[in-house]
């Protein structure tokens, strides 16, 4: 039978990583930091639901304090988009390397198919290793969820 300490002992990065979004201070900063974006982006020239949801991906991110992938790519993503607009509007694009062709993994197609979504899905993740995109995908998720009791307790106010 598997239990909670078992787990805790042979994976301790998702016990850290899920206790840590789980505390009470981080979020207590993290529903004042998406207070302080809400009430700056009612004021910008964006708004609906795109702006509400930059303020609360960027308040996330300041939250996580850059740590992970993740929360840089959220927080480097947005300047990124600035910096590449000219003047004139218009947006340069930015071509990658070229991609390298690799001998077929024995793992399985539905494996495979999973992960490249999921390497979609994790802001920053897309060229990263599976075990490093699966624990920024634990990380990631677990802010996702304190984010949702955060804005469930900001509703109810």
């Amino acid at each position: 039978m598997i239990t909670a300490a078992l787990i805790c002992k042979r994976y301790p990065e998702r016990s850290t990583s899920e206790n840590k979004w789980r505390s009470g201070a981080r979020e207590r900063a993290y529903r004042r930091r998406l207070l302080e974006a809400l009430c700056r982006a009612r004021g910008g020239s964006a708004s609906g639901p795109r702006a509400v949801k930059e303020a609360a991906d960027s308040a996330l991110a300041l939250t996580a304090r850059g740590r992970s992938r993740w929360s840089r790519a959220i927080l480097f993503g947005r300047r990124r988009g600035e910096l590449l607009r000219k003047a004139r509007g218009r947006v340069l694009v930015r071509r990658g390397r070229p991609r390298m062709v690799t001998a077929p993994r024995p793992e399985g197609k539905r494996v495979r198919d999973s992960l490249l979504t999921l390497r979609w899905l994790v802001p920053g993740c897309r060229k990263v290793s599976a075990s490093n995109l699966l624990k920024e995908a634990a990380d990631y998720v677990a802010a996702l969820e304190m984010q949702v009791n955060a804005m469930r307790a900001l509703v109810g106010i």
